[in-house]
Parts: structure tokens; C-alpha cells; sequence
């Protein structure tokens, strides 16, 4: 089979005279396009200092450059294409199959480019890979890590490669598309002893102070992506629930916060809760703690 396709190839193709002028052509062609987007790039970094049109602008010519190349060597080899059906045809099979992958793959691009299940710089979270999107190329897009031992959402550094034919197989969640806000909560924990109402009332205080801005923001979003997403919430002001639990009383704030700023915003409201507390001698942060009682020294009769 091998040597069949090897003799249909030199004896019907490479030895005509045309066809090796189609490839030289080609291959030229190819190169001077490579020189042309390299040339473009050079110039691009010398004139704009914007990185992100700067990225807009080297992916435009990549795609425009490669479409125009592919449509030149398309007519290029129209008249040839009688010619190659037959290999094409024997080979069909094996690069359908070897080539799924990266068939599937272009697929999910395609997917991405016109469905825009996210944009560049949003906050993903596909399979066991989270971050903030910086490229997206014809086989794969690439995340900037958050989390993992990072707390916070906080990035990690590390660069993930993630496959376009994942967008078909696994879930995904977008932090900005949609509402582009997240709901965050922070716990604090009083002992049994502390005022907890006054405690309630200075972390509501706390939570409205830090949190206006984002919830009026919020608001006048909701009303935009009600039109598109089935999104629904009664209140967006931010509240403080109470639990109780075995160390102490639990108040829980919860808020909206932009997704990108939820350690900072966690950082500012703990530092105000910090310095409300220290001026308060009735409310004190609790903490595990173990206890023995004597009904001696409580006075209570033993018998």
C-alpha cells in the first residue's frame, strides 16, 4: 500500500512540470507570508505600547494572512485537483483518524471564536483547570492559574494549555459572563459572651460601607443580562446571617464582589472589622476552646 501511494506520487505528480511549479510556488508563498506577519509584529511592538491591541491586532493578521493563504493555494491547485483525489481519497481514512483530535480541536475553536462562551481575560474554571484567559489559539487556549495552593483565587503563576475539544466534553464556568459579579461570604466568629447584636449591627455597617459601589453597579447590570440569562435576585444588598456554632455565634457577611477582587475585598472588610472590634470591650473573635466545670466551684451540691 505504502509503495503503491509512493509510485501514484512520483510518477503522477512530481514529475509533471507544472506541479513542481505549484510547489515551488507554494512553499514560497508560505514563507513570504511568514516573513510578512513577523514584519508586522516587529513594527506592531515599535508603535503600540497597548499590550492588549497589540494582541487584537497579532491575532487579526494571523487569521486574516493564513485565510488569504489558504484561498491563494486553493486556486493555485484547483486545476490539479483532479490529479490528487486519488491519494486524497486512499488517505481519507488514516488522517480522519489520526488527525481527530486536532480535527476536534479546530472544531472548539471555531466554537469559542463565534459562540464567545468567554473573552479574553475572563475567569474560567474547565475540568480541573482555573484561571484568566490570555490566549486562544486553533487548537488550544491558554489560562493564567488562580487557586490551587494559592488562596484566595489569587494567580499562581503556571501557564495551562487546555485543548479547544474540551469545551465539548467537560463543564464551564465563566465568573464574568453573565452577571460578573460573585457572591462572597465571610465568616466571623464571636464567643458566647460578646454582644453579638452590636456586633451584628457594626458588620452590616461594615459590609454597606464596602460594598455600595459594587451593589449599585451590580444592579444596573442585572437589568441588562435579564434580557439574555434567567437571572434572578431579590436583594443585592449585602447581609449578615447568624448561626450559632460550638465556639461561639457565627456572623456570616455575605456580598457581591468582583470576581478578580475577592481577596482584596476580604483584606479591606477584615481590617475594618479589626479596628470596629478593638474599640468594642462587649465583642470579642472567638476561638476553639475547651472548658471544665465543678459543681464545687460552681456552688452547686455535688449529690
Amino acid at each position: 500500500m505504502k509503495n503503491e501511494l509512493s509510485q501514484i506520487f512520483k510518477t503522477n505528480i512530481l514529475s509533471q512540470p507544472t506541479v513542481q511549479h505549484k510547489l515551488i510556488f507554494t512553499i514560497s508563498l508560505i514563507a513570504f507570508f511568514i516573513v510578512f506577519h513577523r514584519l508586522i509584529l516587529f513594527l506592531l511592538k515599535k508603535s503600540e505600547k497597548d499590550s492588549m491591541t497589540r494582541y487584537k491586532i497579532r491575532k487579526f493578521s494571523a487569521y486574516t494572512l493564513s485565510f488569504i493563504t489558504i484561498i491563494t493555494i486553493l486556486f493555485v491547485w484547483a486545476a490539479s485537483f483532479s490529479q490528487l483525489a486519488t491519494i486524497i481519497g486512499l488517505l481519507s481514512a488514516g488522517l480522519a483518524i489520526a488527525l481527530k483530535d486536532i480535527i476536534v480541536d479546530s472544531i472548539g475553536w471555531l466554537f469559542i471564536i463565534l459562540r464567545r462562551p468567554f473573552f479574553l481575560g475572563d475567569r474560567i474554571e474547565i475540568g480541573d483547570a482555573k484561571g484568566d484567559v490570555v490566549d486562544i489559539r486553533m487548537f488550544q487556549f491558554s489560562l493564567l492559574e488562580v487557586g490551587k495552593w494559592v488562596e484566595a483565587d489569587q494567580s499562581t503563576g503556571r501557564i495551562i494549555h487546555v485543548p479547544n475539544r474540551l469545551i465539548f466534553t467537560h463543564h464551564l464556568t465563566n465568573y464574568n459572563n453573565g452577571f460578573g459579579f460573585i457572591w462572597n461570604e465571610i465568616p466571623v466568629l464571636i464567643t458566647f459572651e460578646s454582644n453579638w447584636k452590636k456586633a451584628k449591627r457594626i458588620l452590616q455597617e461594615i459590609a454597606n460601607e464596602h460594598s455600595f459601589n459594587f451593589t449599585e453597579e451590580a444592579k444596573e447590570v442585572l437589568k441588562k443580562k435579564m434580557a439574555r440569562f434567567m437571572i434572578y435576585y431579590r436583594h443585592l444588598d449585602p447581609k449578615v446571617y447568624t448561626t450559632v456554632k460550638d465556639s461561639g455565634v457565627l456572623l456570616t457577611i455575605r456580598y457581591l464582589c468582583r470576581p478578580k477582587r475577592r481577596r482584596i475585598s476580604e483584606e479591606e472588610i477584615w481590617e475594618a472589622i479589626l479596628e470596629a472590634f478593638s474599640k468594642e470591650p462587649d465583642i470579642e473573635l472567638a476561638y476553639p476552646t475547651y472548658r471544665v466545670y465543678s459543681d464545687f466551684l460552681e456552688g452547686r451540691d455535688e449529690t
